[in-house]
């Protein structure tokens, strides 16, 4: 489950969020390109590689296409509030 006290700062506000590489619980981001290949138009890569929300997911089709993300995360990075 994806830490909500170290989000990335590069997040957009909402519930949508991925975690800060710096993570030491084992669930930060380790820049896979698994969610900003799948779902470029919600998640990004900073000059890093790892990820972050830049638009949050409104639509039941949106909200699915991100959880599918949140699901395939080898590490759990990726966290949902609400």
């Amino acid at each position: 489950m994806a830490n909500k006290m170290m989000k990335h700062k590069l997040n957009i506000p909402g519930p949508w969020y991925c975690t800060d590489p710096d993570d030491d619980n084992g669930e930060g981001c380790i820049a896979c390109n698994v969610c900003y290949t799948g779902a470029p138009e919600f998640y990004k890569e900073d000059e890093d590689g790892n990820a972050y929300i830049y638009k949050q997911p409104v639509t039941p089709a949106e909200i699915e296409l991100c959880m599918e993300q949140l699901e395939a995360c080898p590490v759990a990075s990726i966290g949902k509030d609400g």
